[in-house]
């Protein structure tokens, strides 16, 4: 348990609130030990995440105190970095509410996520080199994927801070919601994965994270695990039995008409 992160159970998914109000929910070392924690549950217990921040910001930076401090072995440990790529990493999908500030750590924390939703209020971007570092922490690899080489390569040298349209319009979220609603959007994204197959969408995560050169070889061995899966032979038997029960249903009608019309014609 931590003070810096709130973590609830819910039935499709885990909702991970980082919860330093005061500080914008600037990423500190417990912080950082708090998320290690809770990737250490989502491993083996394989669930989708919902991160989110509580007091009106996803997380305004890395705590600046504490990485004033920080000196060369530090840098080299990835204290931020290792933590981001093991969230990255999960097996299940990881959805960012991004509501207000996600600057620095903040917005590599959020480039983590497999999916992002924003808010209205968002404020997005790398302010690094103003402090006298650089985005280190995935930013200078993930946000080209994300954005495209321009605009990434802008917003890191300059520092540009993109607003909530900025970023939809750029794909760095996928939607722009009011916060309750961003919520509920994440919510309802967190359902309908729990309503597909777990291991189908586990070996979706894991194509999609992997390297270039590791396609198209990598999907499929994925499929052909998954072609052999109980799971699979189930799912598409009751897909192929609800189709035909729809066909039965949308024709018994058609049949009912075509007897009353050779009634109607055989009538003296």
């Amino acid at each position: 348990m931590s003070a810096t992160l709130r973590v609830e159970e819910r039935e499709t998914h885990v909702l991970a609130t980082l919860d330093r109000p005061e500080k914008r929910n600037a990423i500190d070392q417990e912080l950082v030990d708090a998320l290690h924690r809770l990737c250490a549950r989502l491993e083996v217990e394989r669930r989708t995440l919902i991160l989110t921040g509580a007091g009106g910001s996803f997380a305004a930076g890395a705590d600046i105190a504490q990485l004033r401090e920080r000196r060369a072995d530090d840098a080299r440990a990835g204290i931020n970095t290792r933590c981001f790529q093991r969230i990255r990493a999960l097996p299940m999908p990881v959805i960012a509410v991004v509501d207000g500030y996600a600057l620095g750590g903040g917005a590599e924390l959020a480039y983590a996520a497999d999916i992002r939703i924003g808010t209205p209020s968002l404020k997005i971007g790398n302010p690094e080199t103003g402090l006298g570092i650089i985005a280190a922490a995935g930013a200078t690899w993930r946000l080209p994927q994300l954005v495209g080489e321009p605009l990434a390569a802008e917003m890191l040298l300059t520092g540009r801070i993109l607003g909530a349209e900025e970023a939809l319009a750029a794909g760095l979220v996928s939607a722009v919601l009011e916060p309750a609603a961003a919520l509920e959007r994440a919510v309802e994204l967190a359902d309908r994965i729990a309503a597909l197959d777990p291991a189908a969408t586990q070996a979706t995560k894991r194509a999609l994270l992997a390297p270039a050169d590791a396609h198209p070889a990598l999907e499929l061995e994925e499929q052909a695990v998954l072609f052999e899966s109980e799971e699979k032979e189930r799912r598409m038997t009751a897909f192929l039995e609800r189709r035909g029960q729809g066909r039965s249903s949308a024709e018994a009608p058609d049949r009912a008409a075509e007897r009353a019309s050779s009634e109607r014609t055989d009538a003296p």
